[in-house]
C-alpha cells in the first residue's frame, strides 16, 4: 500500500466543508433539493457548510471546464476547508488528474466517478479519502449508514458490514474500495494505489455481464487481482441481464468464475454501492475479510502501516 504520511484529524463541531462538483453537471430543482438535503445533513452534525454556487454550472456534460473543477478542490486547500464533499458522480473526474493536482490531507468523500480522486489521494500518500454517499445521495440514506459515515468522520468505532461468504477463509490488509469501471481505467496510471495485500471491494452500476467479465478478465491479464489479500463485492445495480437464452452468463456467474480460482476470501452482497444503504469505507484502513462468515470489519479508522518493499 502507498506510504501514508499525511492523515487529517477527526472531525468536530464548526469544521468546515467545501462543495466539490468534479464530474458530471448538478442540473434540475429535484438535484438542487437532493443537494440541499444532504447539506442539512451536514450541518445536523455541527459542520460548516460554504454554498459554493455549483447548480446549473455546466460545459457539456461536465459541471464546468476542467480549471473550474479543479478550481472547487485547490480553492478548499486554499481556504483550510476540513472536508471536502463532492455532490455527483457521473464522468469527469479522471481529467482532472492530466494536469499535477496536489490533493492536500483533507477528508475527502464521495464515490463512483469520484473513484478517480479518492485513489489519486491515496495514491499520493494522503489519507483521507471515503467511499461513500454523495452531497445529492446522503439524505436518502438510511439512519445506519448516515451514522457509519459521521463516525468515521469523527473518529468513532463503526461496526462490521454482513455479505455473503463466497470463498472462504480470511484475510487482513489496507482497505480499498472502487467503481469497477472507474478503477479499471486507472490500472497502469501513477493514480493506482499499491494492491499489495490489500482488501478490495468493487460495485458498479449499468454494466452488463460480458462488460463486467471484460474489466476482470484485464485485472488479472495484468495480474492485479492476483496482488490481493481479499476480494469484497458490493452492489452491481442493473448489470443482470435476463439469463433465459443459452449464450448468456448472469452476473453472478461472471463474478464467482473471475474470482473463485485465486485462493483468497471472496465476500458477495455488501451493503455499499449505488444503491440506499451505500456504507462509508475509509480507504487505507486495516481491514479484515471473513469469506466464512461473510463479514468485513474496519479494524481501525486510523490508516494501515505500509507495507515494507
Amino acid at each position: 500500500m502507498s506510504q501514508v504520511t499525511h492523515q487529517p484529524s477527526p472531525l468536530r463541531p464548526g469544521d468546515r466543508v467545501q462543495l466539490v462538483a468534479a464530474s458530471s453537471a448538478l442540473l434540475g430543482e429535484d438535484a438542487l433539493a437532493r443537494l440541499e438535503a444532504g447539506i442539512a445533513v451536514l450541518e445536523g452534525w455541527g459542520l460548516e457548510v460554504e454554498r459554493t454556487p455549483l447548480h446549473g454550472r455546466q460545459w457539456g456534460y461536465l459541471a464546468g471546464q476542467d480549471q473550474q473543477r479543479r478550481g472547487d478542490l485547490e480553492a478548499a486547500a486554499r481556504r483550510g476547508a476540513e472536508l471536502l464533499a463532492c455532490v455527483r458522480g457521473g464522468w469527469g473526474a479522471a481529467r482532472l488528474l492530466e494536469a499535477p493536482l496536489a490533493l492536500p490531507a483533507r477528508w475527502l468523500l464521495g464515490f463512483s466517478d469520484v473513484t478517480s480522486l479518492l485513489w489519486a489521494q491515496l495514491a499520493q500518500g494522503q489519507g483521507g479519502a471515503i467511499h461513500g454517499p454523495l452531497l445529492t445521495t446522503l439524505a436518502a440514506e438510511p439512519a445506519w449508514s448516515q451514522e457509519r459515515l459521521r463516525c468515521l468522520l469523527f473518529g468513532e468505532p463503526v461496526g462490521d458490514l454482513q455479505g455473503e461468504g463466497w470463498c472462504g477463509g480470511s484475510a487482513a490488509g489496507p482497505l480499498l474500495a472502487a467503481n469497477l469501471t472507474v478503477a479499471t481505467h486507472l490500472l497502469g496510471t501513477p493514480y493506482l494505489p499499491d494492491l499489495r495485500g490489500a482488501i478490495l471491494v468493487l460495485e458498479d452500476v449499468g454494466e452488463a455481464p460480458y462488460r463486467i467479465e471484460r474489466m476482470l478478465t484485464h485485472w488479472r491479464l495484468c495480474g492485479g487481482l492476483q496482488q490481493l489479500a481479499g476480494i469484497g463485492l458490493g452492489q452491481f445495480t442493473d448489470c443482470d441481464e435476463n439469463p433465459a437464452e443459452a449464450d448468456r452468463f448472469s452476473l453472478e456467474q461472471v463474478l464467482r468464475e473471475r474470482t473463485s480460482d485465486l485462493g483468497i476470501p471472496v465476500v458477495s452482497n455488501l451493503p455499499m454501492g449505488h444503491v440506499a444503504g451505500n456504507a462509508a469505507l475509509p480507504l487505507g484502513a486495516w481491514a479484515e475479510l471473513d469469506g466464512s462468515s461473510g463479514q468485513l470489519r474496519i479494524s481501525s479508522a486510523k490508516q494501515a502501516p505500509p507495507l515494507p518493499r
